[in-house]
């Protein structure tokens, strides 16, 4: 069982934008309907309920959901499986830069 009171980092959206330049891997843990409605165009989506499946390469992760709180269950799953992971704190709730529809 992973421990629920380790510490995931996290950064604000607007820390994210910046982000977004480099190379980095988001993950958006929303549902696929959710994601089709509007996601960062970087973003891959990798729903919460299947994210204990997740085998990518990388070493570090951004995670993003709707207000925080999946993506940061999320880390910690994905931290338990050896990751860097850092959590997008507030989720799309607070993201106010360009958003792409569809898959």
């Amino acid at each position: 069982m992973f421990n629920l009171f380790q510490k995931i980092p996290s950064i604000s959206t607007k820390e994210l934008a910046e982000k977004l330049n480099d190379p980095i891997t988001l993950l958006d843990v929303r549902n696929p309907e959710e994601y089709r409605k509007g996601h960062i165009a970087k973003a891959i989506n990798r729903p919460f309920n299947k994210i204990t499946d997740y085998q990518g390469k990388e070493k570090e992760l951004y995670v993003i959901c709707t207000a925080g709180v999946n993506s940061k269950k999320a880390a910690k799953i994905l931290k338990e499986k050896g990751y860097d992971v850092i959590n997008v704190r507030g989720g799309m709730n607070q993201w106010h830069g360009p958003v792409k529809g569809g898959k």
